[in-house]
């Protein structure tokens, strides 16, 4: 009998993030999943029951690695460094938005450990806006944001700036760098 082959946790959610980028939700298989880490698909079975345990697991120790990284926000001093330290742990985590996404097709009914993942999946995003709202705050505070504008208008548009797609393959600090200039002074030249 052929012995199983081992993974590691990193790779099998290295894995998962890859394919839910691909497939996504619907197209996600546990067969996919075995083809690339060649193993069986019992072998997945055998930690998952299905693959929206393995999803919001995944999930899970996605956001918990980029909320360990967005907590640092709280103590850097002054706005625009504030500002700096955001943009560059999201242009690190460009998937992320993608991922929020995806999560949320994931049906809480299935089970209740994907109903606790889920529900704790939550809770991270409330604790991600906690910093953000201290981020925004700071903003108004130096008089650097526009108070006319809602606070979760300034966040989604700067969550969706960083989803823009590359096409044309600029290079990355100057892609960055023009959609920095672009957030905090727009598009028009002032005359």
């Amino acid at each position: 009998m052929a012995r199983e082959r081992k993974f590691t946790t990193e790779e099998l959610y290295q894995t998962t993030e890859e394919l839910l980028l691909v497939y996504h939700y619907e197209g996600f298989q546990f067969s996919l999943v075995a083809d690339q880490l060649q193993v069986s698909r019992g072998t997945i079975y055998k930690y998952f029951e299905n693959k929206e345990e393995l999803i919001t697991e995944y999930m899970l120790f996605k956001m918990e690695q980029f909320l360990h990284e967005l907590k640092e926000i709280n103590s850097i001093e002054g706005f625009h460094a504030k500002f700096d330290f955001l943009l560059n742990i999201m242009f690190k985590n460009p998937e992320l938005h993608q991922l929020i996404e995806i999560g949320k097709r994931v049906p809480t009914h299935i089970n209740s450990k994907v109903k606790e993942n889920l529900e704790k999946l939550e809770s991270y995003h409330l604790k991600m806006y906690q910093y953000m709202n201290g981020f925004i705050q700071a903003g108004k505070n130096e008089n650097k944001l526009n108070t006319n504008v809602p606070e979760p208008l300034i966040l989604g548009y700067i969550f969706q700036s960083i989803a823009i797609p590359n096409h044309f393959g600029i290079p990355h600090d100057v892609w960055v760098g023009s959609i920095k200039e672009i957030i905090c002074h727009g598009i028009f030249i002032d005359s």
